[in-house]
């Protein structure tokens, strides 16, 4: 069994007070350490709906032994089990990075309203970093993006993640 590296980073309280964009990329960021402290890659996702967390989750490849265990993948199918339609176009997605391919197609299909990520993906994002999947001209539904929302702490707790792994591995 592998014992996995101790998480450095410490959770965040948002206040309550102001449920905005930041607020709720912070309850992701959460999602995220959680994911740390289960040798998972820390990626983390909520979806608010009507200003409350309808669906909160984080990656569980490693866990379930499952490709498509992302946290998107999981926090859709919980959301539209929540309000119990698999259209979620009033929902927004906030994921701690840019999703990959499989995650922003289901996000479209899902017709979910607005998707924030902190961190642009450059090789496998589909939302702008190294493909904008949401721009093809023929879809039926328009899915909206908006990157950098709290970038720097989930850009940072990727990297140490990452780096951790690299000095563990046998030379």
């Amino acid at each position: 069994m592998i014992i996995p590296l101790p998480c450095p980073f410490d959770k965040v309280f948002p206040s309550q007070l102001k449920k905005d964009e930041l607020f709720f990329m912070q309850l992701a960021y959460n999602q995220a350490i959680d994911a740390w402290k289960e040798d998972e890659v820390p990626i983390g996702a909520i979806i608010e709906f009507k200003g409350e967390v309808i669906a909160a989750d984080h990656n569980r490849t490693v866990q379930t032994k499952d490709p498509t265990a992302h946290a998107e993948m999981l926090v859709i199918t919980e959301a539209a089990k929540a309000i119990g339609d698999w259209r979620l176009n009033e929902a927004r997605l906030f994921v701690t990075k840019e999703p990959c391919p499989m995650c922003s197609g289901a996000s479209i299909m899902a017709r979910l309203g607005h998707v924030f990520y902190a961190t642009k993906d450059p090789k496998m994002g589909c939302l702008g970093g190294a493909f904008s999947l949401q721009g093809l001209p023929k879809l039926n539904h328009m899915l909206t993006a908006t990157g950098g929302v709290y970038e720097a702490e989930c850009t940072a707790l990727l990297q140490a993640f990452f780096k951790g792994k690299r000095i563990e591995l046998p030379m």
